[in-house]
């Protein structure tokens, strides 16, 4: 797929937009406050692959515990603001990389124009934006209801709020808990301006039905070239959501880092406890995130490899025994016991060619 290329703003250590790979991102849900607590997922969810991360400031004290946060990660600390600019510049004092706003309901335009004044300082960039649960009234009686059209002309809005006072370092976010008026939504903003987008689907439920959600939405908006960081928003732990933005990205081709995982879905000539076999495999393949290749886990000795002809290496069962092979071809027969270990010796040796 192509791309949009939008305009490039730096967080931090990290760039997003222009030809920079889509980031991953997520949001603690432990007390600001309590350092050790947030101190402690961050670096949970940076080992998981996150690559900005989110902390709400809610709070003068939670203002005050930036710093301590911020020294003890590595990777780029966005601030969630609401309804009081002096916490936004607080967190700005305090070293945060990024500030996430919606300027609806900070109040008053004066107070709008102070923090963007203190952005402007030391460039630090803002995310403006809206979700179908926050966007203005007016937009709702003008469209009928909330709508692909008032989130993206809410949004821009907020961004030509942020300009009027003569500041562009901006990241734009429009959220809907539909998945057609999400994509409908990016679609729009998309053609008018050239901010980089944060795409998600806001409150899109649980690990399950939260996944799912997401992957259709934020795979429908990447597939078309939109899109330049990401959030899966699930009601759990925040690893999860980060679990689930590498497999989108992953399934898109937008990223290759790490083992992939393919496998069958099973049916009645399965002889081999594929599906526990299959989960042996990813646990194991994890724990090799320098090697980049395709794994494929089959489940028929007859027709596994030609199936899986695409993946570098694989294993077919057979009838308490399996078939280890390499891009097609068999390497040799093993036990049924002897299948995992057989593909962690191959995956260990393995070397990418394009290296």
């Amino acid at each position: 797929m192509e791309r949009k290329h939008t305009r490039i703003i730096r967080i931090g250590s990290r760039c997003i937009g222009g030809p920079y790979p889509v980031a991953i991102q997520s949001m603690c849900n432990t007390k600001t406050e309590n350092v050790e607590a947030t101190v402690a997922q961050i670096l949970a969810l940076e080992k998981a692959g996150c690559e900005i991360i989110r902390v709400t400031v809610p709070t003068a004290e939670a203002a005050r515990a930036l710093p301590a946060i911020k020294e003890r990660i590595h990777i780029p600390l966005v601030a969630d603001i609401h309804f009081d600019y002096k916490l936004a510049i607080a967190a700005m004092d305090a070293g945060v990389d990024k500030v996430r706003i919606n300027p609806g309901n900070i109040g008053s335009a004066g107070g709008v124009k102070a923090l963007v004044e203190r952005a402007a300082r030391d460039d630090i960039p803002l995310r403006v934006g809206v979700n179908s649960g926050s966007l203005e009234k007016k937009y709702i009686e003008k469209y009928g209801g909330v709508t692909a059209e008032g989130l993206a002309e809410s949004a821009l809005g907020q961004a030509a709020m942020i300009e009027a006072f003569g500041y562009d370092k901006l990241v734009i976010s429009i959220k809907s808990s539909r998945v057609p008026a999400s994509i409908r939504a990016h679609e729009i903003i998309a053609e008018r301006c050239d901010y980089p987008l944060h795409v998600g689907i806001t409150e899109a439920g649980t690990v399950y039905n939260g996944t799912v959600k997401s992957a259709v939405g934020i795979g429908a908006i990447l597939s078309r070239g939109i899109g330049d960081t990401i959030r899966v928003s699930l009601t759990g732990d925040p690893v999860e959501e980060v679990r689930a933005a590498k497999q989108i990205l992953t399934s898109l081709g937008l990223r290759k880092e790490g083992i992939e995982v393919i496998s069958c879905p099973t049916c009645g000539r399965t002889q081999i406890d594929l599906i526990a076999l299959a989960e042996a495999v990813e646990v194991m393949a994890a724990r090799y995130p320098d090697k980049n290749l395709t794994v494929a886990v089959m489940g028929c000795a007859v027709n596994g490899p030609g199936e899986a002809r695409e993946a570098d290496l694989g294993i077919a069962g057979g009838r308490g025994e399996g078939l280890l092979f390499r891009k097609g071809e068999i390497l040799r027969k093993l036990p049924e016991n002897e299948l995992l270990g057989g593909l962690e010796a191959e995956i260990q040796n393995w070397e990418d060619p394009h290296v």
